[in-house]
């Protein structure tokens, strides 16, 4: 492979994820804007607060690895490794507030294209990358930390940065195998819009 043809490439890789990123802004600050995701970075959140966010991320991500990894195993080569649900279930278990049911927020998982799971799943991975932030404030104000009641937000620990980078090597190399770039927006773009949804309505 020439240099031309790798710069190229590298240029086009740029674009995909500049697209990615612009064409979900919206959805993506929705879901920031939330009285929920603001309380998780609020210094005087509260332990019941902290357990109501963990249950419904449990919802999000058990669905996720329960539903959409086995769609994912031939595109993503470490999804065993990313697994963090019993995380968010050993952190409940620190605050002594039991989760007592279990929702499936995406729909119609058995339908979804590999694209389309993908995209859910950039959503779902990159929330590991403010773990390391949130992670202060909940060592901060409630006194849990990665080894006890805080351990889903220490993401991968000292390896979160390149576990990042990592899963985007693989999206990206994906999305130019399959040229398939709007699918992979549009089940971003659903990922957010869902959790959003997901986290409203079961957090009034």
């Amino acid at each position: 492979m020439n240099i031309e043809t790798l710069k190229n490439n590298e240029s086009e890789t740029v674009s995909f994820l500049n697209n990615l990123r612009s064409k979900t802004s919206e959805s993506h600050k929705n879901l920031e804007q939330l009285t929920i995701s603001k309380s998780i970075v609020n210094p005087e959140i509260t332990v019941k607060e902290y357990a109501l966010y963990l249950s419904l991320m449990h919802d999000i991500v058990q669905n996720l690895e329960t539903d959409i990894y086995p769609i994912l195993s031939k595109a993503i080569s470490d999804l065993s490794e990313r697994k963090k649900a019993q995380h968010i279930i050993n952190d409940l278990q620190v605050t002594g507030i039991e989760k007592k049911q279990f929702i499936s927020p995406f729909k119609n998982t058995s339908e979804m294209s590999v694209p389309f799971a993908i995209g859910i799943m950039y959503v779902v991975e990159g929330s590991t990358l403010g773990g390391r932030f949130i992670l202060k404030n909940i060592q901060d104000a409630l006194g849990y930390d990665e080894t006890n009641g805080a351990s889903y937000f220490a993401g991968y620990g000292n390896k979160t940065g390149s576990h990042w980078k990592k899963f985007l090597k693989e999206l990206t190399d994906f999305e130019k195998q399959t040229n398939l770039e709007n699918e992979i927006i549009n089940g971003a773009d659903y990922g957010f819009r869902i959790i959003y949804e997901h986290l409203s309505v079961n957090s009034l």
